[in-house]
């Protein structure tokens, strides 16, 4: 007779269990995917010195660290948690927006053509699928986690997948001899990330509001 609840209870804490953990594989699993492809666009960053290439590394790498919040609301199993990480996210985003549109600012004062031009589009395409293949992990699990976290994050990639083609139309466009054309596309970049910034914050804002109601 007691065999009965306690197999009922131990169902309910794997659920709980196995949900954290799907959560976290998908976190670790879009963070290894995302610090690849930071890495190699670090390297070829230093070759190249374009800063449309430096706009998208940045907002990558940040990107990258948004597993950090989110992993940790997995491993609190706290929706609450989840709704907070969520808000990391978008903080996140915004601050990689106003450092790529600093850079670039920068760059059109004080020009600096970027040099290595094939490395530089692959570095692009690179972004491009790196971006692709952590939306797919992220918005997957996010949608069978029921995770907005996840799902906007998800939503974040593959807007950098996009993000990261401008920098191959870079390449392309400084190789017919317009050097300009290289700051220009990372405030292009700045202004896509802000609008993802606000995107992200509408898909997030609806589970910060209800966790506060509802802990």
């Amino acid at each position: 007779m007691s065999a009965h609840p306690h197999g009922h209870s131990h169902g309910l804490i794997d659920s709980s269990v196995r949900r954290s953990r799907a959560g976290l594989r998908a976190v670790l699993l879009s963070l290894l995917v995302l610090g690849l492809t930071a890495t190699v666009q670090a390297l070829v960053f230093v070759l190249s010195g374009s800063v449309a290439l430096l706009a998208d590394l940045i907002h990558n790498a940040g990107d990258a660290l948004t597993a950090i919040p989110l992993g940790v609301a997995f491993l609190l199993r706290s929706r609450r948690a989840e709704g907070l990480a969520g808000i990391g996210v978008v903080l996140a985003i915004f601050v990689s927006a106003v450092v790529a549109g600093v850079e670039a600012v920068s760059r059109l004062i004080n020009p600096n053509p970027p040099d290595h031009l094939v490395a530089l589009a692959i570095a692009g395409a690179v972004g491009v699928g790196g971006n692709y293949l952590a939306a797919l992990i992220r918005t997957g699990a996010g949608r069978r986690l029921g995770s907005s976290a996840l799902i906007a994050d998800g939503a974040h990639a593959r807007a950098d997948a996009l993000v990261s083609a401008a920098v191959v139309l870079t390449a392309g466009v400084v190789a017919l001899c317009a050097p300009v054309a290289d700051p220009l596309i990372g405030l292009a970049i700045t202004a896509a990330i802000l609008r993802i910034t606000w995107q992200s914050w509408l898909t997030v804002r609806h589970d910060v509001s209800s966790s506060a109601h509802h802990p």
